[in-house]
């Protein structure tokens, strides 16, 4: 039997970290066996639909090179693949009616009123049971009601004795008692289905035969078996995926401000690093591998090894994790995802190419870029206690002789590229016996006002040329005889 996984998301904004792992992961569960990928859009829930949602949708997976075998705009025989098509054609519908015929579902015409007297507190919560009033209605009844205009909606027709067991391929087998299974709606009353049985017919009609999906449907879970026996349909491989968590172990949120793919990207991360980092929140490699591309993930991936446990988004392993990504980068391309940055941070004529060259290898995000080279724009307020360097054995006042000792030099010299200048002033080092640290110290911190930089203070000097330099120096040496 061929594997067909889906993706079925609602068009409601951005999509979400969690959302992203489903598609991933339904993803490598039909790739790695050679299967198939199927996109659905299930927008019958009117009120939380965004418009845009769904170029988002088919944005977000073409840019993470998850791409669908079959969709909106890929029939592959199954079609509809969007569910207010399918609600158009009758599907949700003509199905109920057939569980009605089996007596599996029944017209139900209670009034808001007579619903809300159902509800029971319970602890804290507030739940409502609902009594099966509208089951014991005749035949005659039921069709006076339908002719008479009254709003109903279908409800599935639960035993109220004995068990429902559940088998998920992570959580293993949950059984619950039937008298807990309320008699879930299956069509609203403005005709729309609810999610949970459109769910199941349009993965039985689709050849759906793993569904992905987060463990937060769990619960829900044994209604959609009841759903599947009623129409007698085989039951398809359920895996669901664990709760995603911010540091602080509470459910990642939209006001995190990193819970969409979206927000990831515009925050400097690489979508190879994004995929790689998603497909680790919740499942593990057999070995100690971390970095994988998408070719790899597909060879690798046993959903077996998903973790019941919450997965934790650890920023920080994000952040190492896209470092590595941008390392391995060409000049040529870091360059060309640095620029725009690059150039809105240094406005003065240098050569960024050679300033991206030398932040390649110590940004973990294209964000850290601005307070690692603003100072080539202009060196920021420091204090002139950043002169003093114990191992280098420099004080501000050695700082400051030193400055005034080598300024001359550095004026005579018309080659600012890094060798000359590192070869003339080590040359100087030598000839006044002084160690190269005491001298390129001070020089570095002069033409940076920073603590640390990219590179050293030959490699600076030569990106910011000759005059900037000797300028910078001269400013140097007044902050320290002030």
């Amino acid at each position: 039997m061929k594997v067909r996984t889906r993706f079925a998301p609602s068009p409601t904004g951005r999509m979400h970290v969690g959302n992203l792992r489903t598609a991933l992961y339904a993803y490598l569960v039909a790739k790695h066996e050679d299967g198939d990928f199927i996109l659905r859009i299930e927008d019958t829930d009117q009120e939380r639909y965004v418009e845009g949602a769904v170029d988002i949708i088919y944005r977000t997976l073409q840019k993470t090179g998850l791409v669908h075998d079959e969709g909106p705009d890929k029939d592959g025989g199954c079609g509809p693949y969007v569910q207010s098509e399918r609600q158009e054609k009758g599907i949700y519908l003509e199905y109920a009616k057939k569980l009605i015929e089996k007596g599996e579902a029944y017209y139900c015409f209670c009034t808001e009123e007579r619903l809300s007297g159902l509800k029971q507190k319970i602890g804290d919560k507030e739940i409502s049971i609902y009594d099966k009033h509208c089951l014991s209605l005749t035949p005659e009844e039921v069709q006076k009601n339908l002719d008479a205009g009254m709003p109903y909606v279908i409800r599935q027709n639960n035993p109220r004795t004995g068990t429902t067991t559940f088998s998920d391929e992570i959580y293993g087998d949950i059984t619950v008692d039937n008298a807990e299974l309320d008699d879930m709606i299956l069509i609203k009353s403005d005709g729309y289905p609810t999610y949970n049985f459109a769910n199941v017919v349009d993965d039985h009609l689709m050849g759906i035969t793993h569904v992905v999906r987060g463990n937060e449907y769990l619960s829900s879970s044994p209604k959609y078996n009841r759903l599947y026996e009623a129409f007698g349909w085989e039951v398809p491989v359920y895996i669901h995926c664990p709760l995603i968590t911010n540091e602080d172990h509470e459910k990642l949120s939209k006001r995190s401000g990193h819970s969409s793919y979206e927000d990831l990207v515009e925050q400097g991360f690489l979508t190879d690093a994004i995929v790689n980092f998603v497909a680790l929140l919740g499942w593990s490699p057999e070995g100690n591998e971390e970095i994988f591309s998408l070719p790899e993930l597909v060879k690798a991936f046993d959903y077996r090894r998903i973790n019941k446990s919450p997965a934790v988004f650890d920023m920080g392993k994000l952040k190492w994790m896209n470092g590595e990504y941008l390392h391995k980068l060409s000049p040529e391309e870091f360059f060309e995802y640095a620029k725009p940055v690059l150039s809105e941070t240094i406005k003065r004529d240098i050569d960024l190419k050679k300033v991206s060259a030398m932040v390649q290898s110590r940004v973990e995000i294209i964000s850290d870029i601005p307070d690692i080279i603003d100072f080539f724009e202009e060196v920021p307020e420091y204090d002139s206690e950043m002169y003093v360097h114990k191992k280098m054995k420099t004080t501000k006042e050695s700082s400051l002789s030193l400055l005034r000792e080598v300024l001359p030099l550095l004026k005579e010299i018309d080659d600012y590229s890094n060798d000359n200048l590192y070869s003339k002033l080590s040359d100087f080092a030598k000839e006044k016996e002084y160690k190269n640290g005491y001298v390129f110290w001070p020089l570095r911190t002069a033409v940076s006002g920073k603590q640390s930089t990219p590179g050293g203070a030959t490699e600076l000097m030569e990106i910011l040329g000759k005059e900037e330099s000797v300028k910078r120096i001269e400013n140097a040496i007044d902050k320290l005889s002030a």
